[in-house]
């Protein structure tokens, strides 16, 4: 009886041990999170799971039918027959991480298509006080000072990364064409955008799709998304400091 009741004692002992170390690694792990591809998050700035409202963003899409920006499933749901461009409200300064899951719905939607996940970053307008000024049609931004990217491009066979130079020029600093830098349909993409101290990178899945030094860098202006004529989901936006 008294060797039962010992090991009894011994497994309840370690099952309580072994749970503590789950919640301990449990623990380090979460705080792993913070450091993302060698850079170390600092204060969160901005944060939107898309539970409530849009007051956080300002909505520019061409004034067609069967187009729309709302709220679904708790999620953004850009559903649009032309340009549309979702700006965060907010300027960003300095270093920053900006991350979120975003997903291109292919099913039954009159929209649907594959193409344009899309994105603008760190944006100004030199030769306007008011920056919100346009309808969602694509030319109305090329005189902004930018950066840019467009995965699945031209109906799904382009992948680019440029700077708007704020004078109507489009810098192109990459092109991809490989079938691994295209969209997948209904896939949630875990897109990880950094300004570092001149230098901005772009994650998709943890993959580095594009790099840029820029000898004249852009260290403020606003983020928006960015997609033509397609349906997609966004969801769990956040933006840090960088220490």
């Amino acid at each position: 009886m008294k060797i039962f009741i010992n090991l009894t004692a011994v497994f309840i002992f370690s099952m309580l041990l072994f749970g503590c170390k789950a919640n301990h690694n449990t623990s380090l792990t979460k705080a792993s999170d913070k450091v993302v591809k060698g850079y170390q998050l600092d204060k969160l700035l901005f944060q939107d799971d898309f539970n409530n409202n849009l007051s956080q963003w300002t909505i520019e899409t061409e004034p067609l039918p069967h187009t729309s920006v709302s709220i679904k499933n708790e999620k953004l749901r850009i559903d649009v027959a032309g340009g549309a461009t979702i700006w965060l409200a907010d300027k960003l300064n300095g270093n920053v991480l900006i991350t979120y899951d975003r997903t291109v719905l292919i099913e039954d939607g009159v929209n649907d298509r594959l193409s344009d996940l899309n994105q603008f970053w760190m944006a100004n307008d030199s030769e306007n006080s008011e920056f919100f000024t346009r309808n969602g049609i694509f030319k109305q931004y090329h005189n902004l000072n930018l950066y840019y990217f467009g995965i699945g491009g031209n109906r799904n066979t382009t992948t680019r990364f440029r700077k708007y130079l704020g004078n109507g020029e489009r810098f192109l600093i990459t092109d991809r064409r490989e079938p691994s830098y295209v969209l997948k349909p209904n896939h949630t993409y875990r897109i990880t955008t950094i300004v570092y101290n001149g230098t901005t990178k772009v994650f998709v899945d943890d993959k580095e799709y594009f790099s840029y030094t820029d000898n004249a860098p852009l260290t403020n202006g606003y983020f928006g998304f960015r997609t033509v004529s397609s349906r997609q989901d966004i969801d769990n936006f956040r933006v840090y400091s960088l220490k």
